[in-house]
Formats: structure tokens, C-alpha cells, sequence
């Protein structure tokens, strides 16, 4: 598997990454968006159950991301759907929370071995120069699939009253599992006479070190902690919270298809925007929109809905989607294709991890200070993210000042 800048055979099979990766997130996203109707629960408990999905993700995803250096992308990839399609069709026969939260759980080992690959795979296939826009086509289906399937999920219970009567939501585990086998399906066909090498030697402590633990990896890795602690506890209970604020849920299904379509667009725009001008510059643009969705939503938490403050929201998230294809990219650029699978199971547990701790920290802050607890939550996000990226722009000015040629500047590179 040595380095390459996209050369994948003579077969492209980036639309199959990119479809698996949306429909493995689309009955992912369909699954949290019914938790707290289909529990029927304390929003304690939700949070719990939602979490142990994030929570093994992020403890077995770099076994996954391992594996997949070992033994090649695609395979690592076919039998991470298999096992996603099989847990979310045994999800549909039961409502304990106990048994969801096991098989939660295993899901996420599915869900942690997809991400892992396919991030992976994209960045081998990838051209260097044009490595933002493929990361921001990958960003647009890997989100996409997360709101589609809130925004479906949200439509079943509307549809099925999933309300009055939970139990009828079972139906939409089937559906999340047959969107995972149509993922399989389309993987299996559209890489038929690609073969792929996996990596024959074992990774030694110096190669996971250098995979995992340099600055430059960590450092844009981490600011994803932050902002999947706000995407996981914001989506698991938007749709109990349009129930609290008289939103209709189907009203609601229609606005988060209406983001993820948003999604489609700008990912691959942001995403050939860190190709021209810069990773950074890119990023700092997400991070700005992403402190402006705080703010916002902290307000609304607040003060209630109000077309100023929704407005506010809407223009601050469209700065945030900047972030994805940009750090990705920057991400990709950092790591060497023989240990790609690895460094990117690194990325995968950070956003798992984070999904994780947000859902726990949102749901007891919530449980026990109301409104309140939604408002300090938001603020603890935004100061984890606003931390992390001045350590990064730290980081990155000390590294331009050792760099004698200002060649390998990121304002002449462009890819930092």
C-alpha cells in the first residue's frame, strides 16, 4: 500500500464509499431521531441508551481502523455493513432499554469499522489537489445520511403516531437495516475486479505513534470533540424538544431534509475552497459558525423561537458546515496512506467519544437544571472548541517560524 495521490486501478469506486457511508448513516441518524419515543423514557434514560452506541464506537474504532490498514478498505468496509443491517433489523424486537443499549452498542463496532474504512479509502482514492473536494463530497453524504435519517425518523412519528402508540415505531428499524443491505448491495456491484492490498507487516509502536499521537493529527482531530458533543445531544432531542415548543414534528422533518439538501451543496464547495485557499482559513470559518450556532441556540434556549434568532441560526450554521471538508482534508494530508485506516480511527473515536460525552452531559444537566443546564452545556462546547483551535493556531505558527522556505507555508501549499 504504498503512497499514492489517487490512483485506484483504473476503477473508481469512490460513489460506493460515499453511498455506503450515507446509508449506514441514514438508518444510524432514523434510530436516535425515534430513541425518545420509541423508549418512551426519562430523557436520562435516552440519553444512556443513545450513548452506548458513540461509546463502544469510540472504544473499538481504532481495532477497526487497524484492520483496515491490515487487511484492505473494501473488506473491513462489506462486513461493517453485514453486522449494521443485522443489529438494526434485531433493534426492532424490543423497546428495553437494556437489550437497545447492547445492541446500540454493537452497532456502534459496525458503525465505528464503516467510518474508519471508508474515510480511509477516500483519502487513498483522492488526488492531492483535489483532495478538499473529494472529502467534502464524502463530508456532504456522511452528514446527509445523519439529517435524511432524522428527517425520515421524525416523519414515521408523525405518520405511525409514533406518540400514542411506540411500539408501531419497530417499523423503523427495518427500514434502517433494508437502507444498510441497499448500501452492501450497491458496494458489492460497483467494486466488482477492484482488488486491494492490505498492509502485510504488523504495525510497531513507532508507525501507531506516528499515526495517532503527532501534534499535527491531534490537533485537528480535537476540536471535533467539541463539536460532535453539541451535533449528538442536538439531534437525539430535537425532536422532544419541537414537542415541548408546539413544533410539529412533520414540520420539522420537512426543515432538517431542507439542511441536509444544504448539506449536498456546500460540503464540496467548502471542500474545493481549502483546495484554493488553505485548509485553515477554511476551518476557522466552521469554527466561527459553529460559536455562532452556541450563541444562537443558547438564546432560543432562553427566550423561545423567534424569526431574529432563527435567522441567526440558520446563517451561523451555514459557516459551520465550512469546518468538515476542510479538516478532513487537513487530516489527510497529515497521514500516510499505510497507516491511513488508523489515523482516521482516530478522528472516528474523537467524534464517537464526543458524541458519547455530549449525550450523557446534555441529559443530566437537562434532567436536573432544566433550561438552564441546556444553556451551560452549550457553553462548555463552545470553550472546549474555542481552546482547541487556539492551541492549533499556536501549533501552526510555531511550525511556520521553524520552516526556513516559505514554500512549504501553508499559504503557498494550501494544505494545511
Amino acid at each position: 500500500m504504498a503512497e499514492s495521490s489517487g490512483d485506484t486501478g483504473g476503477k473508481n469506486i469512490l460513489p460506493a464509499v460515499f453511498l455506503s457511508t450515507f446509508f449506514i448513516r441514514l438508518g444510524f441518524g432514523l434510530t436516535l431521531s425515534i430513541y425518545a419515543f420509541y423508549l418512551g423514557s426519562t430523557v436520562e434514560t435516552v440519553g444512556l441508551t443513545a450513548a452506548a452506541s458513540p461509546l463502544i464506537e469510540a472504544s473499538t474504532v481504532l481495532f477497526a481502523g487497524l484492520a483496515a490498514d491490515r487487511f484492505g478498505r473494501l473488506p473491513v468496509l462489506k462486513w461493517a455493513l453485514v453486522a449494521g443491517a443485522a443489529i438494526l433489523l434485531l433493534m426492532s424486537t424490543t423497546r428495553n432499554p437494556v437489550y437497545l443499549a447492547v445492541l446500540s452498542g454493537i452497532f456502534g463496532l459496525a458503525s465505528a469499522s464503516i467510518l474508519a474504512a471508508s474515510l480511509a479509502a477516500t483519502g487513498d482514492m483522492s488526488l492531492t489537489s483535489r483532495r478538499g473536494m473529494s472529502m467534502g463530497q464524502f463530508d456532504a453524504l456522511n452528514l446527509g445520511g445523519w439529517v435524511y435519517g432524522y428527517a425520515l425518523g421524525y416523519g414515521l412519528v408523525s405518520v405511525l403516531n409514533g406518540q400514542n402508540d411506540p411500539s408501531r415505531l419497530a417499523m423503523a428499524f427495518w427500514i434502517g437495516g433494508a437502507t444498510v443491505l441497499v448500501a452492501l448491495a450497491l458496494l458489492w456491484w460497483m467494486s466488482r475486479g477492484y482488488v486491494e492490498q492490505g498492509e502485510a507487516k504488523v504495525f510497531d509502536s513507532k508507525r501507531l505513534k506516528e499515526a495517532l499521537l503527532r501534534a499535527e493529527i491531534l490537533l485537528v482531530v480535537l476540536p471535533w470533540l467539541a463539536i460532535y458533543m453539541l451535533i449528538g445531544a442536538m439531534f437525539t432531542f430535537l425532536g422532544s424538544a419541537a414537542t415541548t415548543l408546539n413544533v410539529p414534528l412533520w414540520e420539522l422533518g420537512i426543515g432538517v431534509a431542507v439542511g441536509g439538501t444544504v448539506l449536498l451543496f456546500t460540503q464540496p464547495f467548502y471542500g474545493k475552497l481549502s483546495d484554493r485557499f488553505g485548509r485553515t482559513r477554511v476551518m476557522m470559518i466552521g469554527v466561527a459558525g459553529f460559536l455562532g450556532v452556541l450563541a444562537f441556540g443558547g438564546a432560543i434556549a432562553i427566550k423561545g423561537l423567534n424569526l431574529g434568532l432563527i435567522a441567526g441560526l440558520g446563517i451561523s450554521a451555514f459557516g459551520a458546515l465550512a469546518f468538515g471538508p476542510s479538516s478532513l482534508a487537513a487530516l489527510t494530508d497529515e497521514s500516510k496512506k499505510v497507516s491511513r485506516g488508523t489515523t482516521m480511527s482516530l478522528y472516528s473515536m474523537t467524534i464517537a467519544g464526543g458524541m458519547a460525552f455530549g449525550l450523557i452531559l446534555s441529559s443530566v444537566l437537562f434532567t436536573n437544571m432544566g433550561t438552564n443546564g441546556v444553556v451551560i452545556f452549550f457553553g462548555i462546547v463552545g470553550a472546549l472548541l474555542v481552546v482547541f483551535t487556539a492551541i492549533r493556531t499556536f501549533h501552526l505558527k510555531g511550525r511556520a517560524a521553524a520552516v526556513a522556505s516559505p514554500v512549504n507555508s501553508e499559504s503557498s501549499s494550501g494544505r494545511k
